[in-house]
């Protein structure tokens, strides 16, 4: 199984276009130690040819020019994109469906909670049935495995995270399961497994339990600490508050994955302020010590 980082960012990608944080300004000034990173989607495939995109952010047109093999080119019109998952309904993770429009219909798994925030708030589905259409397929969150056509030797298990749903969605103060999912990719001719949530609050026990058992964990890597945002004057928001974990800290990702001895650790979708961007950063060492990677754009990782 082959996992390609399309990108690792977070909202807004890095450096930010409207940001003059510690990070994106130094990073401007050619004085930033670190690699800008678009927002963040995955592939994965086991054949290098059909390919499952997991969200499809903002920056896809760009993501998918800079890896020729999800193009295969044998038609006037082709892709290597098999089908899309989407996470949540979160506009850096599915406005891209707008950059696929001049495809074929969209085959597209989401939960029901997903579906009806893009039929209503952020109408996507309806827009785009002028265009490829999208034809929509279920997803529980009560970890049924579930395969997909066209990706083979590939089985998906999801299930609910606690979470809200965007700001923009009718449900946004009322939380239900399925607006943010958690996912196991299994390859089933091999048994290996990846975890992946790139929005992951809290660790609860059956998230615990998922993280156990697979050989890669790619989670949630927004922010440091959980006034990251106050601190540099940008949000009165807490990570915490918006749906994310923070890596330092009693009970923080770090700690989390000090609990997981024996699959590889990749943080993804880290926001613009964390200092982990920063190569030579002590938080970035911290990470190092503790056996946990950062991804970057045009990662790949064999299974």
């Amino acid at each position: 199984m082959k996992i390609r980082v399309l990108g690792a960012g977070a909202g807004g990608g890095f450096p930010q276009w409207n940001c003059n944080c510690d990070n994106c300004g130094r990073y401007r000034r050619g004085e930033f130690n670190g690699k800008a990173r678009t927002q963040s989607s995955i592939a994965i495939s086991t054949d290098h040819r059909n390919w499952l995109l997991f969200n499809t952010s903002p920056d896809i047109r760009a993501q998918l020019e800079a890896f020729p093999a999800i193009q295969p080119k044998q038609g006037i019109r082709d892709t290597g994109i098999k089908a899309v998952l989407l996470i949540d309904s979160q506009i850096d993770h599915t406005t891209g469906m707008l950059m696929l429009r001049e495809g074929k219909p969209l085959k597209v798994y989401c939960t029901e909670m997903v579906r009806q925030d893009l039929t209503t708030g952020f109408p996507l589905f309806t827009m785009l049935k002028d265009y490829c259409t999208v034809n929509h397929h279920p997803i529980a969150c009560d970890e049924t495995p579930f395969e997909i056509p066209g990706i083979d030797d590939i089985r998906i298990y999801a299930h609910a995270l606690k979470s809200k749903a965007p700001p923009y969605s009718p449900h946004r103060h009322d939380p239900h399961d399925g607006d943010n999912i958690g996912v196991i990719v299994e390859q089933i001719s091999t048994g290996k497994k990846l975890y992946y949530s790139p929005g992951l609050g809290e660790i609860e026990p059956h998230v615990f339990k998922a993280m156990q058992n697979v050989d890669c964990l790619m989670v949630d890597g927004t922010f440091w600490t959980d006034d990251e945002m106050v601190v540099r004057g940008i949000s009165q928001k807490r990570a915490r508050e918006i749906g994310h974990l923070p890596q330092s800290g009693p009970g923080g990702m770090i700690e989390v994955l000090n609990g997981v001895p024996n699959a590889r650790k990749i943080l993804i979708h880290i926001n613009n302020t964390n200092p982990i961007l920063d190569e030579d950063s002590p938080e970035r060492k911290t990470l190092e010590a503790n056996g946990i990677e950062v991804a970057y754009d045009g990662l790949e990782i064999d299974l």
